[in-house]
């Protein structure tokens, strides 16, 4: 009897100790969503005329210190508590907004000894590369809710409109790419309500089923 009893002494000392030791879990999406969405909205206010072209990187305070720097703590946690998948995605997603910033703050400012008539052809190689990252990860995660398909689907969408009327310097296609930008970035609210209403108690919105199972 002595035995069993230090036995399950030490299993009740030991227990708090791994729960303390555990990895504390939530759900990243808190942040993640809404660095997302306030990116997407400067940068569709950017596209739309909100401001000048002169005015271009009026985005950038947000975008840069908002929404990468969000985007890279919520991929993070992410990884952090065994959601490769979100990790994954939002990882992406920080390196896609941090490289916006990089890419206007260097023109801007000449940093990487880009002469004017390659500005066009470097907003386009960036553009280009993004499209196909964006791709790829709309079509990898094909499983996920159709919710989740149809954000990445406009995102990509977006990019392309981007992409013409940068290489064309239409102001008009532009303009269209920046409504679009404003649809992902409604979405991207949905999805927010959906994280939100679980993280206090709520139910789950639907989400719609997904395109592959």
């Amino acid at each position: 009897m002595t035995t069993i009893d230090a036995d399950a002494q030490s299993v009740q000392e030991v227990q708090p100790a791994a729960e303390a030791a555990a990895p504390a879990a939530g759900d990243p999406m808190m942040i993640g969503l809404p660095s997302f969405i306030v990116g997407s909205v400067a940068l569709g206010l950017v596209l739309v005329g909100y401001v000048s072209a002169a005015g271009v990187g009026a985005s950038l305070a947000i975008i840069g210190a908002a929404t990468g720097l969000g985007l890279l703590i919520a991929a993070i946690w992410a990884a952090a508590v065994g959601q490769s998948a979100v990790a994954g995605v939002f990882g992406i997603f920080a390196g896609f907004w941090l490289s916006y910033a990089t890419l206007v703050f260097g023109l801007l400012h000449k940093w990487f000894a880009i002469v004017e008539a390659d500005a066009l052809h470097t907003q386009g190689l960036f553009v280009i590369s993004w499209l196909v990252v964006i791709g790829m990860l709309t079509l990898a995660t094909l499983r996920l809710p159709i919710a989740y398909t149809a954000l990445f689907g406009l995102i990509e969408i977006a990019l392309v409109l981007v992409l013409i009327g940068t290489l064309q310097q239409s102001a008009g296609t532009l303009n269209v790419a920046g409504v679009v930008v404003f649809v992902f970035a409604a979405l991207g609210v949905y999805l927010f309500f959906n994280s939100a209403s679980q993280a206090t108690g709520g139910k789950a919105l639907p989400l719609g089923q997904p395109l592959v199972r």
